[in-house]
């Protein structure tokens, strides 16, 4: 089943030509389906393309999804222009009455900074204590895991010797739970992020589950026990060429980053990588899409 998305997004032709099923808005007004509301908070700087990498998996599904985008109300963005945000892009204010099956924060490139010093984590905070009685379930990524673990459960991240770059092997630690449904016992996913997160604190969180996790990055899936808030630490939305354009991006910059480990053949930049993750992203976000918000959302919200 397709994605409801607005007629004129960028990324509808490019999905278009992938030969992922996407509907736009008034053709699905015809239809007498209820379908999946998926709220995404785009918090990457180039957010066009995080909105093709996140709706290219949101399409890979039988569920019909409606997704609307939303933004900072507090922050300005640099990368993309005023006309985009203000066409596709929705403030909390429009949206605080409404009900959304499942919600999407991605991550940001502020993780260097403290939570507090952000120049949106007061409204940040906002939303995430709004998804509380208004999202069945929340995916959060990244940066956008580790607010999440703060911000709901008290654990603070800390900052890595080196940047953690590359595709790294994951093993399923929960092999019972729906999120990992179908994954091989061991698993790659993409990692790009300069801070991690303490490991035995989580384990011994009361409210919190670890179902996935990797000996050189660390752990990657966490849920909370009622299934409402999911952390993914890695980037499993990332396109192929994503990470070597991280990597071209600070080299440029003049930052000492190291070659994204697993991800150029031979560990040389001048190759081709493969894409190795993306069967289990996919998987990653079906049962997500299905077990977490399908199975967990009354028909009728009221």
């Amino acid at each position: 089943m397709p994605i409801t998305i607005p007629k004129l997004l960028p990324a509808k032709r490019i999905l278009e030509n992938e030969n992922i099923f996407v509907m736009d808005n008034e053709r699905a007004m015809s239809q007498d389906i209820r379908p999946l509301k998926i709220l995404i908070l785009n918090l990457m700087p180039e957010k066009e393309k995080t909105e093709t990498q996140l709706l290219r998996l949101l399409g890979n599904t039988p569920l019909q999804v409606d997704i609307t985008f939303l933004r900072m109300r507090t922050h300005e963005s640099k990368h993309t222009s005023a006309t985009h945000l203000n066409q596709f892009y929705k403030t909390l204010r429009e949206i605080s009455n409404m009900r959304f099956d499942g919600m999407i924060i991605t991550g940001a490139p502020v993780e260097k900074m403290e939570f507090e010093d952000v120049n949106y984590w007061q409204e940040l905070q906002e939303i995430m204590d709004w998804t509380k009685d208004h999202v069945t379930s929340t995916m959060h990524i990244c940066w956008g895991a580790q607010a999440a673990l703060y911000h709901h459960f008290g654990i603070r991240k800390q900052l890595l010797l080196k940047k953690c770059t590359g595709i790294y092997s994951h093993r399923v630690l929960k092999p019972h739970d729906q999120l990992v449904r179908g994954f091989d016992d061991i698993f790659y996913a993409p990692h790009s992020r300069y801070t991690d997160v303490e490991a035995e604190e989580i384990r011994q969180h009361e409210d919190l589950i670890v179902l996935a996790e990797s000996d050189q990055a660390g752990l990657f899936l966490i849920s909370s026990k009622d299934g409402k808030q999911i952390m993914v630490t890695g980037h499993p939305e990332y396109e192929l060429s994503t990470l070597a354009q991280e990597y071209e991006r600070d080299l440029t910059k003049g930052s000492d980053v190291p070659i994204p480990e697993n991800y150029f053949p031979n560990n040389n930049p001048a190759e081709n990588p493969l894409h190795t993750w993306k069967s289990h992203a996919s998987l990653l976000f079906s049962n997500w899409l299905n077990y977490y918000v399908y199975q967990a959302t009354p028909y009728d919200w009221t």
